[in-house]
């Protein structure tokens, strides 16, 4: 039954929209972001909503408690718990923005099914219309205050993206589009507005219209970052209107100094501590998800290098990351083990240090020095297509939009999105 329950909600959620709403135009978003992965959350409903389910009715301003175990799913609230399946679906009875359903406190417009995953997780899925759901990405994506054709250009081409996952369930994390329900903003959202049903196309078809933070000054092209064929409206050229932005971090070579822990006392696991616990923990999270569960310290990172080999865009392609570390095994055993990545793709490198940290692979040195190694380098995410803050200073120059994304997406067009593109 679970996997009906997308569709039954796509038909009667359709039903419930206003006459003058290109109502096939339907997205749904996992709820990640700020939801994580949790076995209880905390749900209250503005309006009137109905559930699949006729054995439970719900109040509104009353605060539930949604919990998940062996796979079945708990609601607590009013006074009364009922355990449900391994799903559960909530409906507005009219949709508009009097009702939203408020999720851990963040409010949410449109049908929320909530499904079990591995057993023990709970997870939302929102659906909405397109247009309602760009109004909760774009201010999460840029800021609010820029010029609105900055704002125009980023919800055309959030539309676009959004677009080309029509009839998919995405995410509201950066692995597709920020998203974060009805929380909108005035000037983002007459940006919406004002381009309402505007899409990038090529050869009539619609493109995935990426973009990043910056491009430090120099565009990429797809095949160098996913693979896959060279497409020509995502060259690789100099952007005179990106900022740069400029980066760097450091790591400790060593991190816990073997030598000088403590044996005897009993405590001196949870005392021993990595100089750079950002990174490491990002390191632990890794290692536990290539074979080695249990508790882990980092001991030190031996090797962190670049190879000389660049791509056309003066990327970095290849790198090594050696990782010596402690391993606590489930029966207590302590064990030293060491990670060995040799002459590995950059952006599994990246993976181990975090996006947030190591923020491009436009890089301008790596060096090793008195035991600390600092990376330098340009621009924040992987590059390809349009650079907002590229985009923001187009704005700012009094380009229009249609300028910003002929700029970042040569040889396409803006066309109005057909029925057709919503029924793939």
């Amino acid at each position: 039954m679970r996997y009906l329950l997308i569709p039954i909600m796509t038909v009667m959620l359709l039903f419930l929209l206003p006459h003058d709403s290109n109502a096939d135009e339907m997205v749904s978003v996992k709820l990640r972001n700020y939801i994580k992965d949790t076995s209880e959350i905390t749900f209250k409903i503005s309006g009137e909503y109905f559930s699949l389910d006729p054995t439970i009715m719900l109040k509104e301003g009353v605060k539930y408690k949604l919990s998940v175990k062996d796979g079945k799913i708990t609601v607590k609230g009013d006074g009364q718990t009922q355990e449900l399946g391994s799903s559960f679906a909530l409906l507005p009875d009219t949709y508009n923005v009097h009702h939203f359903i408020h999720i851990n406190d963040r409010p949410y417009l449109g049908a929320m099914e909530f499904l079990v995953e591995e057993g023990n997780i709970i997870r939302p899925v929102n659906q909405l219309p397109l247009e309602d759901y760009l109004k909760g990405v774009v201010p999460h994506e840029v800021y609010p205050s820029w010029e609105i054709e900055t704002l125009k250009s980023q919800a055309l081409a959030a539309r676009t993206y959004a677009a080309s996952h029509l009839g998919k369930v995405i995410d509201d994390t950066i692995s597709y589009q920020v998203y974060a329900g009805y929380s909108w903003d005035d000037r983002t959202t007459v940006a919406v507005v004002e381009t309402k049903g505007e899409v990038l196309t090529h050869n009539n078809r619609l493109i995935e219209a990426f973009y990043s933070a910056s491009n430090g000054g120099m565009t990429e092209n797809n095949s160098h970052v996913w693979g896959g064929d060279y497409i020509n409206y995502y060259p690789i050229k100099k952007d005179p209107y990106d900022p740069v932005n400029p980066w760097e971090f450091t790591l400790n070579q060593t991190q816990i100094d073997l030598a000088a822990i403590d044996f005897e006392n009993k405590d001196w696991w949870d005392k021993s501590k990595e100089k750079d616990e950002e990174i490491t923990n990002t390191m632990k999270g890794w290692l536990k998800k290539n074979g080695y569960p249990g508790d882990l310290k980092i001991l030190s990172i031996p090797t962190f290098s670049l190879s000389e080999q660049k791509n056309q865009s003066t990327r970095a392609e290849k790198g090594s990351l050696q990782i010596e570390f402690l391993h606590r095994l489930f029966d207590g055993t302590i064990m030293i083990e060491r990670a060995d990545l040799q002459d590995q793709e950059i952006k599994n490198i990246r993976r181990l240090i975090g996006g947030s940290i190591f923020k491009s692979f436009l890089i301008d040195s790596l060096a090793l020095e008195d035991g600390v190694y600092t990376m330098k380098g340009k621009g924040y995410g992987h590059g390809v297509g349009m650079s907002q803050w590229g985009a923001s200073v187009m704005g700012e120059q009094g380009k229009s939009y249609k300028e910003i994304l002929q700029f970042y997406f040569p040889g396409t067009e803006i066309t109005n999105m057909p029925q057709s593109e919503s029924k793939k």
